[in-house]
């Protein structure tokens, strides 16, 4: 056991100061994270060797074949791909303050976070890009905070929504990520490109620091990744680790959603032919599994499949991660919503 750095304070399961991870049950009465908190050093919050020593939290049935008719309707047409382009590309919020909508990708290492921000840009670039560097090991490819513009297509302006790619959780290393960090990130103190270390956590005294941060700095969703074909690997760990993280940025004000990633992995079906993708047995076992694992509904978790080996763009994929998108900006105007005055009035465009 590594020695601790002072006097550790646990705040909702999470040991800071320390090296260890906290895994009782959290209590009904949640502490605030204050100032002396944002202070303290904070433990990482994954470490792999103590996720192997847990059994895996979920066993799945062997579901074959397709059921009759869709748990949820898409129309995968043409008409809806341009539909659902043209909602995201005209996204504006509802605040007066001209910001965009910040969502933060938030999951383990290799969960397909940046797979996700290139797979986006390429639906509106008409071309399949990694402009996020992309990684395959598992440790965490990206270093630091990131945040990516999502623009329109050729010509047009960028659209309302800017995805934010950090560090993983996780991985064979401690990977430097911290609830600390991960709340800082959220309220907006943590400037872009900062790079994340567990022997230096974000304070006052980080270069770039933001100390008054406005609107357009905080974080207005986060969308939690996971990937389908991990989710028996998952242990009991996760489970809490991610339901505690769920309840400190829901004292934020701060809506939260989740996608599920590499569904053409773990269903056949839907590899041949990702319209399938709500039909299938599997998929829907497992976003199941991925709100227990969340502790939140399916009915804020959206299957994806990210353009990885493909060069060229495809109908039905666009569809799915457009879809995505809508839906988290769905929860990501709730923000604004909840933060706006209630004197401002509508918009008059």
């Amino acid at each position: 056991m590594e020695k601790p750095f002072g006097k550790p304070a646990s705040i909702g399961g999470f040991s800071f100061g320390t090296c260890t991870l906290v895994t009782a049950p959290t209590t009904s009465s949640q502490p605030t994270v204050g100032t002396a908190a944002e202070d303290a050093v904070s433990a990482s919050i994954f470490a792999s060797s103590t996720e192997r020593e847990n059994k895996p939290l979920f066993t799945l049935p062997r579901a074959q074949g397709t059921l009759e008719s869709p748990w949820r309707d898409v129309e995968w047409t043409e008409e809806q791909r341009t539909s659902l382009m043209k909602t995201v590309s005209s996204y504006r919020q509802s605040c007066d303050e001209g910001t965009q909508a910040r969502v933060l990708l938030l999951g383990p290492v290799g969960s397909g976070k940046s797979s996700f921000v290139s797979s986006v840009q390429s639906v509106f670039n008409g071309r399949v890009t990694n402009r996020a560097m992309v990684g395959s090991s598992s440790i965490s490819f990206t270093k630091k905070l990131q945040s990516f513009n999502i623009h329109g297509q050729k010509g047009e302006d960028p659209t309302g929504l800017v995805l934010c790619d950090i560090v993983g959780l996780g991985g064979e290393e401690m990977v430097g990520l911290t609830l600390h960090d991960i709340l800082s990130v959220i309220k907006g103190h943590v400037p872009e490109g900062h790079k994340f270390s567990p022997d230096q956590p974000v304070r006052s005294e980080t270069v770039g620091y933001v100390k008054r941060p406005s609107l357009k700095d905080k974080i207005h969703c986060v969308a939690f990744v996971v990937d389908a074909s991990k989710i028996l690997t998952y242990s009991k760990r996760f489970s809490i680790t991610f339901q505690n993280l769920r309840e400190h940025i829901s004292d934020l004000g701060v809506h939260q959603v989740a996608l599920l990633t590499h569904i053409d992995k773990i269903c056949p079906e839907t590899a041949k032919d990702v319209t399938q993708v709500y039909k299938s047995h599997i998929i829907r076992d497992t976003m199941s599994k991925a709100g227990d694992l969340l502790g939140m509904s399916t009915s804020y978790i959206v299957p994806v499949k990210n353009y990885s080996s493909e060069l060229d763009l495809d109908k039905d994929t666009d569809v799915l991660l457009l879809s995505a998108v809508d839906h988290i900006l769905q929860y990501a105007d709730l923000y604004f919503q909840d933060n706006t005055p209630q004197d401002a009035g509508p918009k008059i465009i």
